[in-house]
Parts: structure tokens; sequence; C-alpha cells
């Protein structure tokens, strides 16, 4: 009778782990908060690189999983750029375009954007340069951003 309820046990348990939700990857993009990245950007030759992004979006969350887990995509955010990622549903104060407003209000009203994944590409000034709309796969995202860096030294000055 033992054998059989640890059996039972054994298998149940078994059983419940395949649902268990897969071991999460690690991060590899150094995210970084978004004021701290403003104040780095300043006496700095980088640009700035804001991931917009709400729990809700299921693209975003696929993003994060497939695009910002790939080792060239993560190295180029983390050395040629100061990545951030915002929360648009967020009522934190920041400073966009040199208004003090919730990263909901830069979102809307400043950046102009409605949809998601959506990503900001900001000087060091701290004005926004490009918005994008769109998601993208890892091999889109490397490309996007040896774009972005052949234009670096041209939207560094702004």
């Amino acid at each position: 009778m033992m054998r059989a309820c640890l059996w039972i046990v054994l298998v149940l348990s078994l059983a419940l782990s395949a649902f268990a939700a897969p071991p999460a990857k690690p991060k590899l993009v150094h995210w970084m908060n978004y004021t701290e990245a403003l104040e780095k950007a300043k006496g700095s030759n980088k640009l700035i690189f804001v991931d917009l992004y709400a729990d809700w979006c299921v693209p975003c969350r696929i993003m994060d999983a497939n695009t910002y887990s790939d080792p060239t995509v993560a190295s180029l955010l983390n050395t040629r750029f100061f990545p951030v990622k915002l929360d648009v549903d967020s009522q934190d104060t920041i400073v966009c375009d040199g208004k003090r407003k919730t990263v909901q209000r830069c979102y809307f009203d400043v950046w102009n954007l409605s949809v998601l994944p959506a990503f900001v590409l900001i000087a060091p000034k701290g004005l926004s340069i490009l918005t994008i709309k769109d998601s993208f796969t890892a091999e889109e995202m490397k490309y996007l951003l040896y774009q972005i860096l052949e234009k670096e030294k041209e939207w560094i000055s702004k």
C-alpha cells in the first residue's frame, strides 16, 4: 500500500512538472533606468535605445524571449547604446524631449506612438531622433542596430 502511494505521488509530481513554466532564459541585455541613461549619455558618444513595452503586449514578450536573448543583439545594445526599457502604462515621471511627463504621456504626446512594440532612439542631449513601431526578430534587430550605427555620428550631435 505504501509503495502504491509513493508511486502515485511520483507520477503526479512528474505530470504536474510538465505543466510548469520552462526555466527563464538569462537576461543578456543590461537594461538601465531611463534617468540614469540620460545622465550617462550627456558625457558620452552613445545613443539611448528605449524599448517601450507593456505587460499585456504579447509581441513584446516574444521579443524579450527571442530577440533580446540573442547574444549579438545583446552585445550591440550593451556596448554601443544605453539600453532602457520603459513600461508605457507607467505613471513614473521622466524627461522626454525636455518635457517632464509620465512615461505614458511621453509615449502618446511627445513620441506620438500608439502601438507596441515601439522603440525610441534618443541623442545624448536628450532629444528623440527616431521612433520605430514594429516587432523584430533577432536578425531584423541586428540589421536595424547596424543601420542606426551607420548614422550614429550625425545623430549624436543633435
